[in-house]
């Protein structure tokens, strides 16, 4: 049975540790994955909001362009676009189309629509597209979609995300877990 999948970008389809290699450059910093144990990173940093929203922004284009795939997305992706339908959501800017297109050429990975709503807040764009499951990685969006859609979330474990979630949030590891729990949704569903 065919379905709509929901899926985010950053830190979900791209690896999440993609940000840190550029944040140690720009403030000299020795950071890993693991110090970033909040998802709003100056609260795990030394640089004030102001400077690192400044910097962020002249630096996205770059960030989202060497961004790595995250390991077995591709693999999972490129089965799952045979049978259901790929809806790419990412708080991304709309003025970053062309990069976030390039990105998805370069690693050949197929999809159906993608959206960038520029906000975090993807419940109405979810929910306007008929989302049946959604993947994230950004703990507040996979609870607000799971709650509020009453949809299946799957949210990729990392340090920023670990607080407590409803029982239609599915914390996984990687991507071969959360094709597991597919596969047995489709199944038992």
């Amino acid at each position: 049975m065919q379905k709509r999948f929901g899926i985010d970008i950053d830190g979900t389809v791209t690896c999440p540790t993609a940000l840190v290699p550029h944040i140690n450059q720009a403030f000299q910093l020795d950071i890993t994955l693991d110090d970033l144990v909040e998802y709003e990173i100056t609260k795990c940093i030394d640089v004030s909001q102001d400077a690192f929203h400044k910097w962020f922004k002249q630096a996205e284009p770059e960030i989202y362009s060497s961004s790595p795939i995250a390991a077995g997305a591709k693999a999972v992706l490129s089965r799952w676009i045979h049978n259901h339908e790929i809806y790419f959501i990412s708080a991304r800017s709309d003025k970053l189309m062309n990069i976030t297109e390039n990105w998805f050429q370069q690693y050949e990975i197929d999809y159906n629509h993608i959206e960038l709503i520029g906000s975090h807040d993807k419940v109405g764009t979810a929910q306007k597209h008929k989302i049946d499951l959604f993947f994230e990685d950004k703990h507040d969006n996979a609870v607000d979609i799971a709650e509020q859609l009453n949809i299946p979330v799957i949210l990729f474990d990392t340090p920023y995300n670990r607080k407590p979630v409803p029982n239609n949030v599915i914390r996984v590891h990687h991507w071969q877990e959360a094709e597991n729990w597919v596969n047995a949704w489709l199944v038992n569903g």
